[in-house]
């Protein structure tokens, strides 16, 4: 649940600029060498921090291991570098944002008190200061801390909101709200302000308040898609709200509002099912510091994207430090170190999750696939398998435990296992169900049971007819058997016209090209793959082949010993060799599809969003 249209005003966030890195300074053997013998800098053995034994060497391994979100490294070394040089502000400013995105909030406020005066970091040392102050209660200090008087939209309603918070805490709930209530700027603001303000009026008791504002919230759709984690968090404090008061079916139809926003999403289920059920419902903000994690949650959450972890990182984590067991700052959390390759970590923010959260499904899931991630995947299986065994018809963990067959290999598995997937489904699929036919088409697809498979692509396709990778899967693997060609080609430029930055589905048309023949237009849509989908071993042996066909031998060559060294499948290895070795076999004239086109393909590349489960959600 990622709309980013927050994220352009992270130019104008002295936050932003504090924190961000230029990149590393040094490739990391080059860093850590610094202090250490070439013959041992050169080997495979872990890195010791406490190894160093000079300021440039502790610093420069520092930034390496900070840019490569090492966090708990880059800790030891800038610690190390202080050592040789205690009043390098540069340095302290680095250990402090380090400190805070790893989680360390208690170390990086002492030294944002030691930072306070520095103009650099200003921005940051105000905030955090301000919310250690919320946290110990402390809100007439919080209030002197977070006074804002700068130009920047974003900071002036982070601190509006937390100036709010700490003159709730402090006994002022009607000073508050008419702060919140008379916030100005631009359009975006308004979900921010009305969810806040219901929120607070619903910690103090007004009711008619919160029920206003949280009904303007909820009803936003253009707030929703600026920030849909705060709407989200707006229709379940409305939904508790009427719940908590008796109004079962007003509280039901916050919900409905919610669903016909984000379909499916098992946080607003759970909270179904459980006022349902007549359960107690408790806010999820009751206090001053929970608001005030609440705000940096609604920030983060709508700034979140790729290429913004680090100040979003930032914030989860202060809002963790005052909410620890707030479970969508965790699964945020734990999604942002899924997209920096570091599983372990992330597995951990999951397993943190609380027991009874209507979070905790989704928190599991992500925690199987990210088991699988570890190499742990018989792990993974059984995790997975026993969420189906729990509830049998929650779709989304078939498609998790596919994922994880499919990495696998194990076809025959993935098969059986959307076969029973289908059966949950019965008679009358929705659209919500095409992804579960598509698994189950890849499965016989790879099995080579194409009288199994097409039918399941279609299926897809019928529920959800604009799906740009069933119709890139489906037309590319018809040309590739040398049937319904026109369909099919007509399928995969379907696709690329819906998805036309997508690397693989570009690969998929330029290869389609490939094998009718058509070298030239397959030399322009794979040269565009490969800038779309750099460093794709499949897509550059695509393009050597294309670039051969037309007499490019040279580049042929060179795109070759390029997909070789990006550690295709082994399959594919024996084939490259060959090639750059003797090249391709000319084409007889009366057949245009070349002779490899008739050798078992590798299985077609699909968008990691796509694959089975939306890892995001």
């Amino acid at each position: 649940m990622r709309h980013f249209f927050l994220l352009r005003l992270l130019s104008g966030v002295a936050i932003a600029a504090s924190i961000t890195l230029a990149g590393p300074l040094a490739g990391p053997s080059a860093a850590y060498a610094q202090d250490k013998p070439a013959t041992e800098a050169a080997d495979e053995t872990p890195f010791d921090p406490l190894s160093v034994n000079t300021f440039a060497g502790a610093f420069l391994a520092a930034r390496t291991a900070d840019f490569d979100k090492d966090y708990a490294t880059a800790v030891k070394l800038y610690k190390i570098a202080l050592q040789f040089d205690p009043t390098n502000n540069d340095v302290k400013q680095r250990l402090m944002v380090t400190l805070l995105m790893s989680g360390d909030f208690a170390e990086g406020v002492k030294l944002a008190d030691t930072l306070k005066n520095d103009p650099a970091v200003e921005r940051i040392t105000s905030t955090v200061r301000g919310m250690e102050a919320i946290r110990k209660r402390e809100y007439k200090s919080a209030e002197k801390i977070l006074a804002y008087k700068g130009p920047n939209d974003l900071d002036r309603m982070m601190n509006d909101l937390l100036l709010a918070w700490a003159k709730f805490g402090d006994g002022k709930p009607k000073e508050a709200l008419k702060l919140i209530t008379g916030m100005q700027g631009p359009e975006w603001l308004a979900i921010f302000k009305n969810y806040h303000a219901g929120a607070l009026a619903a910690a103090a008791g007004d009711k008619a308040t919160a029920r206003a504002r949280l009904n303007e919230a909820i009803l936003d759709r253009n707030g929703a898609g600026a920030a849909p984690d705060t709407f989200i968090r707006a229709v379940m404090a409305l939904a508790r709200l009427e719940a908590r008061d008796g109004n079962k079916q007003k509280a039901l139809d916050a919900i409905s509002v919610g669903d016909s926003f984000v379909t499916s999403y098992a946080p607003l289920k759970a909270l179904r099912q459980s006022i349902e059920a007549g359960e107690k419902q408790d806010q999820q903000v009751r206090t001053a510091a929970q608001g005030a994690a609440a705000v940096l949650f609604s920030i983060g959450g709508a700034l979140n994207r790729d290429g913004a972890e680090d100040i979003v990182a930032l914030y989860l984590q202060a809002a963790r430090a005052l909410d620890p067991d707030s479970d969508d700052v965790l699964v945020l959390l734990g999604g942002i170190a899924e997209n920096q390759k570091k599983p372990d970590i992330a597995i951990d923010y999951y397993r943190a999750v609380p027991e009874k959260s209507p979070m905790r499904r989704i928190s599991e899931l992500q925690l199987g696939l990210n088991l699988a991630d570890t190499g742990k995947v018989e792990e993974a299986k059984k995790h997975l398998q026993e969420l189906i065994d729990a509830d049998p018809a929650d779709l989304r963990s078939y498609l998790a435990l596919g994922s994880v067959l499919s990495d696998a290999k194990d076809y025959r598995a993935m098969a059986t296992l959307y076969d029973k997937a289908v059966g949950v489904i019965g008679s009358v699929p929705t659209r919500n169900h095409w992804s579960v036919f598509f698994q189950r088409g890849i499965a016989y697809e790879r099995l080579k049971e194409w009288d199994k498979a097409e039918p399941n692509f279609r299926k897809a396709l019928e529920l959800n007819p604009d799906q740009p990778q069933v119709l890139n899967y489906l037309g590319y693997s018809w040309v590739d058997m040398n049937r319904n060609l026109d369909e099919g080609l007509d399928m995969i430029r379907k696709a690329v016209s819906l998805k036309p930055d997508d690397g693989y589905i570009v690969d998929s048309l330029g290869w389609a090209y490939y094998r009718l023949g058509r070298f030239d237009d397959a030399v322009a849509e794979l040269e565009r793959a490969a800038e779309l989908k750099a460093g794709d071993p499949t897509i550059n042996d695509h393009l050597g082949d294309a670039y051969w066909r037309v007499g490019r031998k040279l580049e042929a060559t060179f795109q070759w010993n390029r997909a070789l060294g990006l550690k295709p499948e082994d399959a594919e290895i024996v084939k490259i060799k060959d090639k750059i070795e003797n090249g391709l076999a000319d084409i007889k004239p009366s057949d245009p599809a070349s002779a490899e086109a008739k050798e078992d393909k590798p299985a077609q590349k699909i968008a990691p969003e796509e694959k089975a489960v939306d890892r995001k959600s």
